[in-house]
């Protein structure tokens, strides 16, 4: 397609995807004026629910996607598992960011690790793993422990199992059915940071505030800002983040994550194609979220302002706080700093991502005291 003019309020917009991240998409659309319309299989998608309309259906049914391109004036995506093809065959009917392109580089954790080091940006040491034999090759050179991941279709540490051995890999590229795998050497971990940035059609690249994360059994559970590295550290981050999105010619909203090991390395994890869970906390502690940002990038507008307006720390609630009953909402809604976002699913099951809740305070300490215990008090029995 030729380069848009800007797409204004009153226009509609496509999502595919909806889950969460479609969902307050959605909202930051609405809230514009604009309208919505979520391609999705679940009839009870979050995004769906209170799109303008949602096309109930695979991602690769033509005529479903024939449907969204002729609705909508823009397209885009919630997550990266959308197939690349999806995405082409749009962008010859419809405006499409990110490119089937950029999508392409992200999906498969072999192929982004390429690209990044054809970037000179440096990830922790990793073996592709396609057979026994590739496993047997690195046998005696590989530095354990490490980690098999997925290649594909993995998230939130689904797909991922901690090797201390090459009888370890072998064993573990059973237990994921043979698929294609990549084998990740451990690092010394101090800390874990990301940062959400929007690219335009032109390439100005705005970035919000980098955030510090706590994941908990390969999922987020907390994510604070401002983060607590250093001035160095963080503009190295910003470098990186901003050169990985001018490699892909990316049109968007998008994360990076990174490793920063005990010795100060600062190693990229992995690329995310969209807004990403630890941007959560611009929702509420910033002058523009990341789904506005999404939005604007969409249509061709300018970049609000990513400024951070208070400290803030973002608690992710999973299905494990339901429970047998619901969460106690009067403790947490007690306390006049914290910022409830619930995302409408209808079932409450372990590791599913239910919502968050963002604490805003004068200082990050005041910020992690109330977050504990809200978080603690949420769900006492």
């Amino acid at each position: 397609m030729t380069k848009q003019t800007m797409i204004l309020p009153g226009a509609t917009l496509g999502m595919l995807g909806g889950g969460q991240l479609g969902r307050m998409f959605t909202t930051a659309a609405q809230i514009m004026g604009y309208k919505v319309v979520v391609l999705d299989p679940d009839t009870n998608s979050p995004a769906g629910i209170i799109a303008d309309q949602h096309i109930c259906a695979k991602y690769t049914d033509e005529d479903a996607l024939i449907q969204l391109a002729d609705l909508c004036d823009a397209v885009t995506t919630e997550f990266e598992n959308i197939p690349a093809t999806t995405l082409s065959f749009l962008e010859a009917k419809t405006v499409v960011h990110p490119s089937s392109d950029a999508l392409s580089q992200t999906q498969n954790r072999i192929i982004e690790k390429q690209f990044l080091e054809s970037l000179g940006i440096i990830v922790a040491p990793y073996a592709a793993i396609r057979s026994a034999d590739d496993i047997n090759a690195i046998a005696d050179t590989f530095q354990f422990p490490a980690i098999l991941k997925a290649a594909s279709f993995g998230y939130d540490g689904k797909g991922q199992v901690v090797c201390h051995n090459a009888d370890d890999v072998h064993a573990a590229f059973t237990l994921l059915n043979g698929a294609e795998c990549v084998l990740e050497q451990r690092i010394n971990l101090e800390r874990e940071v990301s940062i959400v940035l929007a690219r335009s059609q032109s390439g100005d690249i705005t970035n919000f505030p980098v955030a510090e994360n706590v994941h908990i059994n390969g999922i987020l559970h907390s994510t604070t800002v401002p983060s607590s590295i250093s001035e160095q550290q963080t503009h190295a981050v910003i470098t990186m983040a901003d050169k990985i999105a001018n490699g892909l010619e990316y049109v968007g909203t998008m994360a990076v994550e990174f490793f920063i090991s005990t010795e100060g390395n600062i190693l990229t994890n992995e690329i995310a194609p969209r807004p990403h869970n630890s941007g959560h906390f611009t929702l509420d502690a910033c002058e523009t979220s990341q789904f506005e940002q999404q939005v604007r990038m969409l249509c061709g507008l300018p970049s609000g302002n990513c400024d951070l307006t208070s400290p803030v720390v973002m608690i992710n609630l999973l299905g494990d706080v339901w429970g047998q009953t619901q969460p106690h909402w009067d403790t947490l809604l007690s306390q006049p700093q914290n910022k409830l976002h619930l995302y409408g699913k209808k079932e409450a099951r372990p590791g599913r991502k239910m919502g968050h809740f963002n604490v805003l305070a004068p200082s990050v300490e005041q910020a992690t005291t109330v977050a504990l215990k809200s978080f603690k008090d949420l769900q006492a029995d």
